[in-house]
């Protein structure tokens, strides 16, 4: 029998190497059958092993159809793969939470995904990062942002973004909008936020603060820009010079920037979706002097697939340094997608010592 042409996998060997090995990555490139069962499988299959003397491989599903041999039920070698069938699942899942007036219970998300309850939340979570009711919290807090900007009054807006009373709105304001949803509406209107622009190395940089905490750090090349990027966060909001006091915090924030490996002892109002400030935990749970690829900082947060996401995620930090984005990079190590820029960014690691 001569071996198969394919570049991948070309040989006998590799194939069934592949074979013994499970390997997902040779789905779709060829299947297997086995003599004794009469199906066929992909490499990949979880079934019993087969003897060598039993199996043969063919290019395509369709030559082992003609070869006699039925496809696997456990493997389904004629569907996408496994890892694609499960994210286009979780991708239905979303949609459904996502056009639903009322979240839909796990039961029913499972069911319609062709999974029991539990695997159902393991599997959305591996492609999300979050969990389903997490998710429904988040798109609710998106729905409800734009009713509060439209709606004729906060109780319809409340009601329109899937709350069942006001009052469980106010309950849950603070953590979904950062403030009351009356404050939010106005778009911020009495909520102070004292802010100051200076200079450091890195070029000029503004930092804010909330009652809470320090809500922004900016760096950038013109400070009107900055400031316009703040005003644009709170369009409503109270907008204030720094006084004596916060120009020490500004110092301390500047020093932080020039030494990141000293660490930053203040308060952080940190605000973005449950899924984003996940993100950002992990980006601070990152010792400084060292870097992680998109695709760990993904598997760190049990979503193997989330790569993309987790670069989203970065990008929409406004806490320069202080959640240190900076310390994500490619898979090959190479520099890219720094909201402040690469020459930033490189600027950063070098000093934390980690290039």
């Amino acid at each position: 029998m001569q071996a198969p042409s394919s570049k991948r996998f070309a040989t006998l060997d590799e194939r069934w190497a592949a074979v013994r090995a499970r390997d997902a990555s040779a789905d779709g490139l060829f299947v297997y059958s086995v003599r004794s069962t009469g199906v066929y499988c992909r490499p990949s299959c979880p079934s019993r092993p087969a003897r060598r003397e039993n199996v043969a491989f063919h290019d395509s599903c369709a030559d082992a159809a003609a070869a006699g041999f039925r496809a696997c039920l456990r493997c389904r070698p004629g569907e996408p793969p496994l890892a694609e069938r499960q994210a286009a699942a979780v991708a239905r899942a979303c949609r459904l939470i996502e056009q639903a007036e009322e979240q839909p219970d796990l039961d029913s998300l499972a069911q319609e995904a062709g999974m029991s309850r539990f695997h159902f939340h393991r599997v959305f979570k591996a492609h999300t990062g979050i969990t389903p009711r997490a998710y429904a919290a988040a798109r609710r807090a998106e729905r409800l942002k734009r009713e509060l900007a439209q709606a004729p009054s906060v109780t319809t807006a409340a009601y329109d973004a899937g709350f069942n009373s006001s009052a469980r709105l106010y309950a849950a304001s603070n953590e979904v909008l950062g403030m009351t949803p009356t404050r939010f509406r106005a778009g911020g209107s009495g909520e102070t936020i004292r802010f100051a622009v200076g200079g450091c190395s890195l070029g000029a940089i503004l930092v804010a603060s909330t009652a809470k905490g320090i809500c922004a750090i900016l760096i950038g090349d013109d400070p009107e820009l900055l400031v316009r990027d703040l005003q644009d966060r709170f369009p409503r909001a109270e907008l204030l010079g720094g006084d004596a006091a916060f120009e020490r915090t500004v110092a301390l924030v500047v020093g932080f920037v020039e030494a990141p490996g000293i660490g930053l002892d203040l308060p952080l109002d940190v605000r973005g979706t449950v899924f984003q400030q996940r993100v950002w935990q992990a980006l601070r749970e990152i010792p400084a002097g060292q870097t992680v690829s998109y695709a760990e900082l993904a598997r760190r947060l049990g979503m193997p697939q989330g790569a993309r996401a987790v670069a989203s995620a970065c990008a929409a930090n406004a806490l320069a340094v202080a959640v240190p984005c900076h310390r994500v990079v490619r898979n090959d190590g190479a520099l890219s997608g720094y909201r402040w820029g690469v020459e930033r960014k490189q600027a950063l690691l070098e000093r934390e010592g980690s290039r």
